[in-house]
Formats: C-alpha cells, sequence, structure tokens
C-alpha cells in the first residue's frame, strides 16, 4: 500500500473506533493547536517573522497563486516518491529543516526531533542553534542521513571545530545560511524583549565546542570594571559543557556565575559574520570534502555566483519570512534560480510549504526537495517525536496522493506541466 493510503487508512480505521488524530492533520488547526500549548516567547519566536509579516504572509500566498491541473486516466497504482540527493536515494523529497531553540519548544528538543526523523527515514539537518550538541542528536538519528547548518562564525576557529565536528557525526553536507549575519527586526520578540540566546538558550553547539569553549575560558579570565573574574577551573569548564548537554534549561539558570555569563556574551560576539564573501567559501572547501549548499539564494546572480565558486547545491530560502520583511517569496524566486543553475546542481526550496500539494508545486516549479520548517516544529510542541513525525507523515502521505490525482507516477514525472 502507498504511503499516503496507508496513512489515510489509518486516521479512517481509528475514527471507527472513536479516536482522532492526537496532532491535527489540517494546517491550521495543527497552527493554532500548537498556538495554544506554547509559551508566549516560544510562540513568538517560532511563529513570528520580520516586520509586519508580510514576506510570511508571501510565502504562503504564493502556493496558493499556483493551481495544479490533474491528468486523468493514467495508471497510477504504483508510485515512487523517492528522490537522489548527493548519492543518497532519499524515501521522499522531504527534509527536516534546522530549526533552532527547540528547548522552549519540547523539552526532548533536538533528540525528539531526530528521533521524528530516524522513524521516517528522512533527512534531518542539524541546527548550528541547537539546544543538544549535534553528537547527541546524530546518535539519535542512528544511520538515518543527516546534514549540518553553518552559522558562519566571527571566530574561523569554531568554524572548523564546527565543520570538523559535523563531519566525525556523518554528516552527507554542510548547510551555510547566508541570510542571517545579523538578526532581522523580528517585531513580536523586540515587544517581548526576547532573545533566546542572551538567556543561554539554543547554544549548546558552541558550548559543547572545544574551540568555542576556549573562547570563553579567556573571556572569564579576562579582569573588569568591578575586579578580576575568577579563571574558571577545568571542572567548571566540564560542568558548563555537561550542563548545556543533559540540561540545557538550567543554563538560563546559571547566568549569574562567571562561567555560563562568559559564554552567553561570547556567543553574542561571535555568532555570525557580515564581513563573509564569496571568497571565503574556499576556506570551507578546503576543510571538507562533503557538499556544500548555501541556504538563503533567492537572486538568479547569486546562482551564478555561487556555480562560478563550486557549490553542490541551493536552497531558496527567505528563512520563513523571518529576516527581511516585504521580501520575494520562495516560491516565487524558486524559477529563476533554477532556470539560471541549469541542472548543474540540486536546487531545493523552504519557506511556507504547509502540505503535501504545495510540495508538488515546488516540485512542478524545479525545486529537487522541499524543507520543511514550522510544521512539524508546532507537531513537537503537541506531542515531541511522535508529533513532528505525524507532521512529516501527513505532508508526506498528501504528497503522494496529490501525484496519484495529478497522474503522475515518480519525482521525475513532476513538471511544469503540471500547473495551470
Amino acid at each position: 500500500m502507498s504511503r499516503g493510503r496507508e496513512v489515510q487508512s489509518r486516521i479512517y480505521r481509528a475514527g471507527v473506533l472513536g479516536h482522532r488524530p492526537d496532532v491535527p492533520v489540517e494546517p491550521e488547526a495543527l497552527e493554532a493547536a500548537a498556538h495554544r500549548r506554547m509559551s508566549r516567547t516560544a510562540w513568538a519566536y517560532v511563529a513570528g517573522s520580520a516586520g509586519r509579516q508580510r514576506t510570511a504572509q508571501a510565502n504562503v500566498d504564493a502556493f496558493d497563486r499556483h493551481r495544479l491541473v490533474p491528468r486523468v486516466l493514467v495508471d497510477v497504482e504504483e508510485r515512487d516518491t523517492s528522490v537522489e540527493l548527493f548519492g543518497r536515494r532519499i524515501p521522499a523529497p522531504l527534509l527536516f529543516a534546522p530549526v533552532g531553540v527547540l528547548e522552549t519548544v519540547h523539552r526532548e528538543a533536538d533528540v525528539a526531533a531526530a528521533r521524528a526523523a530516524r522513524t521516517l527515514g528522512l533527512p534531518f539537518v542539524v541546527s548550528s542553534q541547537g539546544s543538544v550538541p549535534m553528537e547527541r542528536t546524530a546518535a539519535e538519528l542512528g544511520g538515518s542521513p543527516h546534514w549540518f547548518q553553518l552559522y558562519w562564525s566571527k571566530d574561523d576557529d569554531v568554524v572548523d571545530s564546527f565543520v570538523e565536528r559535523a563531519v566525525a557525526t556523518g554528516a552527507e553536507a554542510v548547510v551555510v545560511t547566508l541570510d542571517t549575519h545579523v538578526l532581522g527586526w523580528r517585531t513580536r520578540d523586540l515587544d517581548l524583549g526576547y532573545l533566546p540566546f542572551a538567556r543561554g538558550l539554543g547554544i549548546a553547539q558552541y558550548t559543547s565546542d572545544p574551540a568555542f569553549r576556549r573562547l570563553v575560558e579567556r573571556r572569564a579570565a579576562t579582569p573588569r570594571s568591578g575586579g578580576p573574574a575568577p579563571r574558571p577551573t577545568p571542572a567548571a569548564v566540564r560542568a558548563l559543557v555537561s550542563i548545556a548537554r543533559h540540561h540545557p534549561g538550567r543554563l538560563r539558570d546559571n547566568l549569574r556565575s562567571p562561567l555560563p555569563r562568559a559564554a552567553v556574551e561570547t556567543f553574542l560576539d561571535v555568532f555570525s559574520r557580515s564581513t563573509l564573501t564569496w571568497d571565503d567559501l574556499a576556506r570551507l572547501r578546503s576543510r571538507t570534502s562533503l557538499p556544500i549548499v548555501l541556504k538563503g539564494v533567492q537572486d538568479p546572480r547569486d546562482a551564478a555566483l555561487a556555480l562560478d565558486h563550486g557549490v553542490d547545491g541551493l536552497v531558496v530560502s527567505n528563512h520563513g519570512g523571518r529576516q527581511v520583511d516585504g521580501a520575494v517569496a520562495s516560491l516565487d524566486a524558486l524559477p529563476g534560480v533554477v532556470e539560471r543553475v541549469d541542472g548543474r546542481v540540486p536546487v531545493l526550496v523552504d519557506s511556507g510549504v504547509r502540505g503535501g500539494a504545495d510540495v508538488v508545486k515546488a516540485l512542478a516549479l524545479g525545486a529537487r526537495a522541499v524543507l520543511v520548517g514550522r510544521p512539524w516544529v508546532y507537531g513537537l510542541a503537541l506531542a515531541g517525536a511522535d508529533g513532528a513525525r505525524a507532521v512529516m507523515e501527513h505532508v508526506w502521505a498528501e504528497l503522494d496522493l496529490t501525484m496519484a490525482l495529478c497522474g503522475v507516477r515518480s519525482i521525475d514525472e513532476i513538471g511544469p506541466g503540471l500547473l495551470a
């Protein structure tokens, strides 16, 4: 039985016995349920976008402007939703997008999300702003495919260390996020005076990193106006790492002590680099043979420059509308980038995907696969790993059924002719 029929049948059969899905299937109902469950600050951070939220709305509206034209009398009894990316065949063109600060959403954070991805066999993109170290997330993933999302720090030693650790965990690609070298004007967070990183949240990749810890030790040992700060002992450093790894929420509770406060301040100093240019990609290439994917490309001219600099893939993305208010929707930017790339590297897309029919539209416009973010985070908030898994499985099921109803049997058969 196909994925779509299997999921659909399971839900309907349970309904006969009086059971309804624990995680709403309808996207607006899912979002509303997550809103009720999440704290005010967590909701503002996850659901909020830049400025007047116009880019986030544009992302959704862009999918609504495209219409599918189903074909009929095609034998679609057998369907194949799998796709190949960087030599790995994955069961569906769906990836868990990198999302940071998951500890504010669910106590198991990245570990629960990784468990959901492993259950489905879908790639998980580990965030630089993870709530647990990448090694622990990778251990939960087992042999399931994962990529590592890199925020390029101001400190190159931290960048090198992150990449080295990602390779050691078995990551299959490095995704360099380009659009967050400064934080966007996020009005909902600003109205709450809330930046999770300033409270020690979402920085576990850093506090578990040896290069970053060296920066923290130097900062903690630097004399200040109120007198010299006590130099942290090796035991104190190990304690900080243990807190970040096993009890990330406790880091926030210990910010007044010299070492955790120094960790937060160090992170805020080195988080992201605004001087990054195309020439810097050569340094990353010298550090790893993994595929390098640039995330945040929206202009075809940048796509051409990416090819000139030897990148292996692109993600057309506006960061879910979180960075620039009034920016072009990702789906609207996709065709121009696809045309410029002309099949030389895979082009993926994120931002605004809310269901399987959206995935079909993105593939029809030239995407090789899509990254899904907020929806699975909402599922995580509602039911942990099971919730995140259910949401992504629902997207996959709708993708499969939409393919059947549109008369296509494989991902390769989805093209612009499917759109009005």
